[in-house]
């Protein structure tokens, strides 16, 4: 395992890639009772086209959320959660549009958990009858979401925003997509992305970084398998199909996403760069301390639910914000002359300098949650970007680009609205 120090932070990582292609990384936390394991998958959501085995296969919308789901059956009829709980430890999984991780958090028996970790998720057992059964449970947690006004006005943002992406698709898929799902295409998934050249283990806590990297080889093995190749054929253009979608739903005051559409980001270092200038094109357009955010909430237009950032997904990429607001076309108003204002004076030195200051010290705090930093050095390792870099990625950001930015994606043509109107508004449609 090599060791790298990162002064800035003050942080040390261990990171190793195992014979069998298996990514590890660890983050030692000498005198810390807590302990915590991401494995990670390169596999999300929107990963339905693919090419394994020679042949290109097309899976059903809600499938990687559904194997995560069914990875908690083990032989015998052994209850993970259980097994773990008898260990001191709290397991659990999430699934997002590019990938799945699963994770247990412990203060004891470590080394037990996390041979326990790499059993369950590596070891697929799915019957017919019990991938029926799960069918009946997703499909209410399919109804939950779609009852959820915060799911409802993004899925409908996205749809507004984008032609083909999958991101169109919840990350559960849909009733009808579910149905669609059997052993087999759990098996064939799991086969094609749940292999460790695909995949990476990240820990955090006062553990030994080599007993980590024995553990993972004695239960995954020495040997590499292959990996599925991903047909991501999502040709976008940065216009978007329509501007506005409206419904109604039973909230008390209206609900808004709005993005404008940013071209999506590749790989490595540039990308993160890129990702890093829009960060601090949102904090200086509609950040708390801007001078937009400032005037909207003082007229009343926004409140303290107002927020927003760049979000970047495999294929695509926003700059949105969101909140509750009797008059959400008020604010994509005011965000559309308030690019352009920026764009002509530019922005104060002081403002800029102040401004980088709050953002590198929020992504700082953020290490100090053991699961905001798995989570990240995860999810920028599978964009080839060592997340600990980020403090020099900042650093070397210029207020031009910044503007660059803006003046690029600002645009009434990239612009999507979703609003979710209490029932007693009658106003409802597409623009």
């Amino acid at each position: 395992m090599n060791r790298t120090h990162y002064p800035q932070l003050d942080e040390i990582l261990y990171h190793g890639r195992l014979p069998n292609g298996l990514t590890v990384a660890v983050v030692p936390k000498e005198g810390f009772s807590k302990k915590l394991a991401y494995f990670v998958t390169d596999f999300g959501s929107i990963h339905t086209d693919f090419l394994f085995e020679g042949q290109e296969h097309h899976v059903p919308a809600g499938i990687a959320h559904y194997l995560e789901h069914k990875l908690f059956d083990m032989p015998d009829g052994r209850d993970v959660s259980a097994e773990f709980a008898a260990l001191g430890a709290i397991t659990n999984a999430f699934t997002s549009y590019d990938m799945t991780a699963y994770y247990f958090s412990c203060t004891e028996n470590f080394e037990d958990c996390l041979r326990l970790l790499l059993e369950f998720v590596s070891t697929p057992y799915f019957t017919e009858e019990s991938v029926r059964k799960e069918q009946g449970i997703i499909d209410q947690e399919i109804g939950m979401n779609e009852d959820a006004p915060e799911s409802k006005v993004f899925e409908n943002l996205v749809s507004t925003l984008y032609h083909r992406h999958p991101i169109r698709v919840p990350i559960l898929g849909t009733s009808e997509s579910i149905r669609e799902i059997t052993a087999d295409t759990l098996h064939l998934c799991h086969r094609a992305f749940y292999t460790p050249g695909n995949m990476m283990l990240c820990v955090i806590g006062d553990v030994d970084a080599e007993e980590v990297a024995t553990i993972s080889e004695e239960i995954l093995g020495k040997d590499s398998r292959p990996v599925a190749q991903k047909l991501n054929n999502w040709e976008e253009t940065l216009v978007c199909p329509q501007s506005e979608t409206l419904s109604r739903m039973e909230v008390a005051m209206p609900m808004f996403d709005l993005a404008f559409k940013s071209r999506p980001l590749g790989k490595g270092d540039e990308a993160i760069r890129q990702e890093m200038i829009a960060d601090l094109a949102a904090e200086a357009l509609f950040g708390e301390s801007s001078e937009l955010y400032l005037r909207l909430y003082e007229e009343g237009i926004i409140d303290s639910s107002f927020g927003g950032g760049f979000e970047t997904i495999d294929g695509c990429a926003m700059l949105m914000c969101s909140g509750d607001s009797e008059n959400p076309e008020a604010v994509r108003e005011a965000i559309l002359a308030q690019a352009e204002k920026l764009a002509k004076e530019g922005i104060p030195e002081a403002n800029f300098l102040r401004m980088k200051r709050s953002a590198l010290g929020r992504r700082i705090r953020a290490l100090d949650s053991f699961d905001a930093t798995c989570f990240r050095v995860c999810a920028y390792h599978f964009t080839d970007f060592d997340y600990f870099r980020f403090p020099e990625v900042y650093a070397s950001v210029t207020a031009e680009e910044i503007l660059d930015f803006l003046r690029e994606v600002i645009r009434q043509a990239r612009c999507a609205l979703a609003v979710v109107h209490p029932l007693n508004n009658e106003t409802e449609g597409s623009v």
